[in-house]
């Protein structure tokens, strides 16, 4: 599809390499797309414009909403607290059973209703009283120049930035990446090379490096979810096999969050998930030493609560994304025993609840535009 690219959008990237055959590669991801002028990757937001590799999208988004933490799935990085979300267009994965599929496999750019500068973004999140912004929707590998100088905007206002990713990404660009993130939860997507090659186009051991890297070479508090699919990840060999390298390679104190499939994108025939297999899990990886599981996108209050890793009483009771009980003192301590819970928390819960609310940039990108010095760009 030759679909135009807007040059008021378009950002020179910094991975990529000239090879013999006049080609370039992008170094942004595995994948290692090899391109000619005016080709675009398979995320196909990164193209070969003049002799270079260009971001194509930076600065607009596929729109924003204020959500719960709790969504991204964030269960101990600031609970009950609003996030401001928003995504772009784009994938560097290829995932049959995207649930984001309308955004994530966008060839249609107009889909980008939503121009917004940084610092427009860390304003609204100041205004709306959210404490982080989300890279959330579609990955934001895709869009690294962009998140990054968001994070930065954020940073300058006391705002926290979080990830929501697959983790696909190469080693200069996920450092530079993850110095900004103060949070992400990373889809790990099954713990199969096969899983990851017959259902993604992509390979497990990239996403495995990303995890070690977040947890032992970056202070980014992580949590993991996986979408269990019926027949495809969802075996207890497999779920074993899973929560004892988390708990080897990453420790007990990662949160894993198990979440439902439901039929979407190129997997309408598949069934969902049923929440006996979530309770499994759950059970499976409580058993095998992570202390802190949780079932996702089913009711399951219990599934869903955080308890003491020690003594067993509940820390944050909730009810889908809404909290329901808290009695973490001290900025993160059990109120019976005394034992730290690990995470990112405040001596109080946030007051967000369930809601979601969309957010219009036009107000905010104005202002940011009037306050921009004369010939300054965005970045």
């Amino acid at each position: 599809m030759d679909v135009p690219i807007d040059p008021a959008h378009v950002f020179e990237t910094r991975f990529w390499t000239r090879l013999a055959d006049g080609r370039i590669r992008c170094d942004l991801c595995p994948r290692l797309c090899q391109l000619r002028e005016g080709q675009r990757g398979l995320c196909f937001v990164r193209a070969n414009l003049g002799g270079r590799i260009v971001l194509t999208t930076y600065g607009r988004s596929s729109g924003f909403c204020v959500d719960p933490i709790e969504k991204k799935p964030l269960n101990h990085f600031l609970p009950g607290t609003a996030v401001l979300s928003f995504g772009t267009a784009g994938c560097n994965l290829t995932c049959s059973f995207c649930q984001n599929w309308h955004i994530s496999k966008s060839r249609e750019l107009q889909t980008l209703a939503e121009s917004a500068s940084p610092e427009a973004i860390a304003d609204a999140a100041g205004d709306l009283g959210c404490r982080s912004v989300a890279f959330t929707y579609n990955d934001p590998v895709v869009f690294h120049e962009y998140a990054i100088d968001v994070a930065a905007a954020c940073r300058d206002r006391g705002i926290r930035t979080v990830a929501v990713t697959a983790g696909y990404v190469r080693e200069a660009p996920r450092a530079e990446f993850y110095r900004w993130m103060d949070a992400a939860n990373v889809d790990l997507k099954g713990f199969t090379d096969r899983f990851y090659r017959k259902l993604a186009a992509g390979r497990l051991g990239p996403v495995l490096d990303t995890l070690r890297y977040i947890r032992h070479e970056t202070d980014t508090w992580l949590e993991i979810t996986t979408l269990l699919i019926p027949g495809e990840n969802d075996s207890e060999e497999e779920l074993h096999e899973l929560t004892r390298w988390v708990l080897d390679e990453l420790g007990p104190d990662v949160p894993l969050h198990f979440t439902a499939f439901h039929p979407d994108w190129r997997m309408r025939h598949v069934p969902r998930t049923p929440p006996a297999t979530l309770h499994s899990a759950r059970e499976i990886a409580l058993g095998n030493g992570i202390r802190f599981a949780y079932t996702g996108n089913v009711f399951d209050p219990d599934g869903q609560t955080t308890r003491c890793a020690t003594c067993g009483s509940v820390l944050i009771g909730r009810d889908g994304y809404a909290l329901t009980s808290w009695t973490l003192e001290d900025g993160g301590r059990c109120a019976a025993c005394g034992t730290v819970c690990a995470g990112v928390f405040e001596d109080r819960p946030g007051r967000w609840g369930a809601r979601r609310l969309p957010v219009s940039m036009h107000d905010y990108a104005a202002r940011a535009d009037a306050q921009r010095p004369a010939g300054g760009r965005t970045s």
